[in-house]
Order: structure tokens, then sequence, then C-alpha cells
């Protein structure tokens, strides 16, 4: 029996909590999986996993072993990364949220794999703060800043937003010159599915970030119907300044309120603090950081 190998089978079993999805992130047949785990729970004298029809959950024994097994097959591959060379390769899993992939990504992607042309991407959207272990996801793309302490972050960069309008709401309710003046004006309101609530406006003026309700007749849930809502006249919106450009030197939209400007939007780049950072992650996230620069 291959130990190291068969640790790593045990590690995304537990992770993926089933063997037929573990199996596809390790591209091997299901029934090896099953001989080695039985192999290995042999070898241990112990059993790790219980399977149901259902769901596979670790043991006891399992649980401890899992904690023994990131961090012995860590450090292997630290130390094997130290001295290996060759072109990184193998399947990348990345989950992005769908504007920064249209607008960042996905433009510059040709390059990315020209540089490494043994990396395969698998690419999936949405802006949910996805569970990186559960749903076998190397690396996640995101706005914001979310608090899971157990991700490590990178920052990318920080987006500068916009308060808009459309002229046509703006003829109708005015054009606000401060923010008193919102008392009087509606707003298309911004529900993230990972939030309790609707985001407030914020206004950044002589350093300080002031929050402000402002009633509105539409709440969206995504991204590309929340501009599409301002474009259709419907109330004021705060969005990353790339997102609306196009629309604000067409004309279709206004700048409003420019003294006191939304704060800037972070952008990140998350990886599991527990997950053995591959060369193919590393590689990506550095060229990540290098697109952002760029742009």
């Amino acid at each position: 029996m291959d130990q190291v190998k068969a640790m790593k089978v045990f590690v995304r079993i537990y992770e993926r909590g089933s063997f037929t999805r573990a199996a596809e992130d390790l591209e091997m047949p299901r029934a090896t999986l099953t001989h080695t785990m039985n192999q290995l729970e042999t070898w241990l004298g112990t059993r790790l996993l219980e399977r149901s029809t259902r769901r596979v959950r670790p043991t006891e024994d399992g649980e401890a072993y899992y904690g023994r097994c990131v961090q012995l097959l860590s450090e292997l591959e630290e130390a094997a990364q130290a001295f290996r060379s060759g072109a990184p390769s193998g399947r990348l899993r990345v989950d992005m949220h769908g504007t920064l992939a249209k607008f960042f990504v996905i433009p510059a992607l040709p390059d990315f794999l020209a540089r490494y042309p043994e990396i395969t991407l698998n690419l999936s959207e949405s802006d949910r703060l996805v569970d990186l272990i559960e749903e076998g996801v190397d690396c996640v793309l995101r706005a914001g800043t979310p608090s899971d302490s157990s991700l490590i972050r990178r920052r990318l960069a920080d987006l500068p937003q916009v308060t808009c309008a459309s002229p046509a709401y703006l003829r109708q309710f005015g054009t606000p010159r401060g923010i008193d003046d919102l008392v009087n004006h509606r707003a298309v309101n911004y529900h993230p599915k990972t939030a309790a609530r609707c985001y407030p406006f914020e206004f950044t003026r002589e350093g300080k970030v002031r929050q402000v309700e402002i009633r509105g007749s539409v709440t969206v849930f995504g991204a590309e119907i929340y501009a599409a809502s301002a474009l259709a006249g419907l109330g004021l919106i705060q969005v990353p300044r790339y997102r609306v450009a196009a629309q604000i030197k067409q004309g279709l939209l206004c700048e409003v309120m420019t003294d006191s400007p939304p704060p800037p939007m972070p952008i990140s780049v998350f990886y599991p603090r527990n997950r053995i950072l591959s060369k193919r992650v590393r590689v990506f996230v550095d060229w990540l950081v290098e697109r952002f620069a760029e742009t």
C-alpha cells in the first residue's frame, strides 16, 4: 500500500463527504478509492469513515487522523516544492464573482493558459461564500471582506465605487447634492444572498464613512439586474466604477455626489488555510495579483 497516496485519498473523501465526488476530483475510479480505504483502515486497525447510501462521515478516529494527515501532507508538499522543478500541471478549480470574471479575468485567461499549458481550468460563477473544502474548490475570487477565518486572504485591489442614476430618474427626483437630500430620493436596494439585509448606501466625507438607508420600491438579489434597474430609472445605485464606466461615458447613467464617494471595494482571492497550496494554485494567485495590478 502506498501510504501517502492512501492519506491523500482519505483527506479528499473526508473533505468532500463522498467517494464519488472525491473520485472525480482525484480523477480515479471510485472502486480504487474504496479499495484504498479498505487497505488503509485494515493497516491502521481502525475504522476511519462511516459509509451510508447518502453520506460519508468520519469516525472519532477519522477526525483525529485527518488532522495528522493534513499536517503531514502539507509538510511533504512544501519539501517537494523546495526541490521540484518543472511547470505546474493538473486541474485547477476556481469560483469567481460573475462580474469580476467577465471584466477582469476571462479576457486575460489566454495569457495564463499560454504561460501554463499543463493546467486545465474548471471555472464556476457565484457570489455566495462557497465551502471550498466541501465543494472541492481550490480558490475563490470575491469582492468585499468575508469573515471566514478558516480562509487565507490575499488582497488584489481596491476598486473605486460611484453613486449614480439615470438621467430620467434625476429629471424626476432632482440631483442630490448632499446626504440630507437623500430623504427625497429612491434607491434600488441590493440584497446579497450571503447577508441578512440589504446593503446600506455608504458615503465618505473627511475620511469618515456614513451609512444611509434610502427608501426604494425595488430590491434586487443579483449584480447584473442591479445596474439594469438603474438604467431603467428605478433609483440610485452604488457600484464599482468599472461596472458602469461605459454607461456613464455614453450618458445612460450620471454620477452624483462625487464629493462624497462610496469607499473603495476590496477585491481578494481566498483559499483554505489547512489545504495544501499546490503549485498550480500558487501561480494562479500570483497571476491574479499581476492582472489586477495592471488594471
